[in-house]
């Protein structure tokens, strides 16, 4: 009797877990389904406000596919029901978006059921290898007796070396069945579905981690030196006490060490490239089985983030957590306690005491919100004499002439140009019967700008011509321009718009 009832209560601890409390709802369906729709293995996170609106998209198409069990309300309070459940998390990033995060147990309801969901061999050949393998590389790695140890690597080096004998002298390569290969692949594409769920309580193990120190900090029941010596022993021990550090820590490993890691790709490469896995493989499975190496990556920099969050939460509270505040705080709470006991021998049963939940205004007609500063009365600082560095007087043809281009003069002469009997053939022939003090490199400028309201004028892009100006110092410079041709027609003139 006593085995069944102990049973009983294991049984129903675990059942009182959140991953079988949302596989055991009646919307565990609906719920799942949103949940593998959303959070995907590229996208870990959401933002809080998208995924409100993609939840009440979901379930009015599930509603109207006729879909039963379809979870009530918005999508805020879905999720905040859900988070509730120890479903999922919301926190905020460093740029303060909130964005929800699946938890652990909703990672493992999700990967039991996408294991439900892919196809299985009905033979097991591979895990009975894969058991076998895996009891006799642990037993060579845990024997106590040496030579039980030497003995194992020494059949394995054996049966290794025969092997490698045997193919380079030409022998057959042993085919490998297809559901053998549907077997391996299975429990490959399982291994790498529970990684998330791996992180994700190294992450929350950090969090709790964070929420017990606090409480620790507040209680003040020991001093604040022995708390953080016992975050710091206890953050060393998190990547080793539990299976989900150790696996991290593994993962860490992994990453460091690049010549494991070039192994793993070249070996999922491989894996992918057989010929069977055209045929066994789709196309998420290979999705999966190539973003390994970036699943992990990905995983290790979530659980760095959160803890250094972590760290960088509890160091900003030790720096202002005020404890003379918090202990002056409390002896006025108690000092108030101990007159209300006091007034409560003498008070009768309907006594009562005004008490302003508020203090009371104060009537202030104006607040100064400007004081005095000297610096504001002083004079301003003297001017600095700068009679020795004015430059010379310039006339006004003198500032003209370094001014922009002429509009005026240039569109008279362009259009006595072009109304005469015997117009130019190119804009650059006008600009050399112009006069000297049109013809300056900045009249180039004004005359094209001229040109562009002239219809009979247009553009060879391909051919240019040259324009020779001359600066107000007499030197001259050349310039490259766009061949423009006059039309054989009569032109309609310029623009009035034209300046």
């Amino acid at each position: 009797m006593a085995d069944i009832i102990g049973e009983f209560a294991r049984v129903a601890g675990a059942f009182d877990q959140p991953t079988l409390t949302l596989l055991h709802k009646s919307q565990a369906r609906v719920v799942i389904t949103i949940f593998r729709s959303v959070f995907t293995r590229d996208s870990r996170t959401v933002a809080s406000a998208r995924l409100h609106s993609q939840v009440e998209v979901y379930l009015d198409q599930l509603r109207a596919a006729g879909v039963t069990d379809v979870p009530a309300g918005s999508g805020r309070d879905l999720c905040l029901r859900w988070m509730r459940g120890q479903w999922l998390v919301r926190s905020t990033q460093d740029d303060g978006t909130e964005v929800y995060t699946l938890t652990s147990h909703a990672q493992d309801a999700l990967g039991l059921v996408t294991s439900l969901t892919r196809e299985r061999a009905s033979r097991s050949e591979h895990r009975i290898a894969t058991i076998v393998n895996a009891v006799r590389r642990f037993n060579s790695e845990a024997n106590p007796e040496r030579s039980a140890r030497v003995d194992i690597l020494n059949s394995e080096i054996d049966r290794l070396v025969q092997e490698r004998d045997r193919l380079m002298a030409g022998g057959d390569l042993p085919e490998v069945s297809a559901d053998y290969m549907l077997e391996g692949y299975g429990e490959l594409l399982q291994l790498i579905a529970a990684l998330p769920s791996d992180f994700a309580r190294v992450e929350e193990a950090f969090v709790s981690l964070r929420s017990q120190i606090l409480a620790s900090f507040r209680a003040e029941d020991r001093p604040a030196g022995v708390v953080i010596d016992d975050y710091l022993h206890r953050t060393d021990s998190l990547m080793t006490a539990t299976a989900e550090g150790r696996a991290f820590e593994g993962a860490f490993t992994l990453l460091r060490d690049d010549e494991l890691l070039l192994q793993l790709r070249e070996d999922l490469s491989a894996l992918l490239a057989h010929p069977l896995a055209q045929d066994i493989l789709s196309d998420a499975d290979r999705r999966d089985l190539r973003g390994t190496v970036g699943l992990v990556r990905r995983g290790i920099d979530d659980v760095l983030a959160r803890r250094n969050r972590v760290s960088a939460t509890l160091r900003e509270y030790i720096q202002t957590h005020n404890t003379v505040r918090d202990r002056e705080l409390d002896s006025t709470l108690r000092h108030l306690d101990m007159e209300l006991s006091r007034w409560m021998t003498v008070a009768g049963p309907r006594s009562s005491v005004p008490l302003p939940l508020l203090p009371a205004r104060i009537d202030m007609p104006h607040l100064r919100e400007r004081f005095h500063r000297p610096e504001d009365e002083s004079g301003p600082a003297p001017l600095r004499d700068v009679t020795a560095d004015r430059p010379d007087d310039l006339s006004l043809e003198e500032l003209l002439a370094q001014g922009g281009p002429s509009l005026e003069l240039l569109k008279a002469a362009l259009q006595a140009s072009l109304a005469s009997d015997d117009p130019p053939r190119s804009l650059g022939a006008l600009f050399d019967t112009l006069a000297p003090d049109l013809r300056r490199p900045v009249e180039v400028l004004g005359l094209l700008h001229l040109a562009t309201n002239i219809d009979g004028l247009h553009r060879i892009d391909d051919d240019r011509e040259l324009y020779r100006t001359i600066r107000r110092d007499g030197s001259e410079r050349t310039l490259h321009v766009p061949l423009i041709l006059s039309a054989q027609r009569q032109p309609t003139g310029l623009s009035e718009e034209v300046a």
